[in-house]
């Protein structure tokens, strides 16, 4: 019974030993696709942005927020001297 159970710990262990292997060899073989794929991409998502695409949907989020008035609560303040 032991036995089984070590076999099928032993199979479980090559099949995923061959998934990384195969995995790892994918990925080197095919490295210059996948590194033009990203910097197209990376390429278009900055030049909508100079272009007003993307950007201009991010604009208003990027402003920072205003001070708050002596008035208002909450936030740091220096003491007055």
């Amino acid at each position: 019974m032991l036995q089984k159970i070590v076999n099928g710990i032993a199979i479980v262990s090559g099949v995923v030993s061959l998934t990384v292997v195969g995995t790892v060899g994918f990925v080197y073989v095919n490295k210059d696709s996948i590194i033009d794929k990203i910097k197209t991409e990376a390429l278009k998502s900055v030049g909508g942005a100079a272009l007003g695409g993307i950007g201009a949907d991010l604009a208003p989020s990027l402003q920072s927020p205003k001070a708050p008035s002596t008035g208002e609560q909450g936030g740091l303040s220096l003491p007055g001297f």
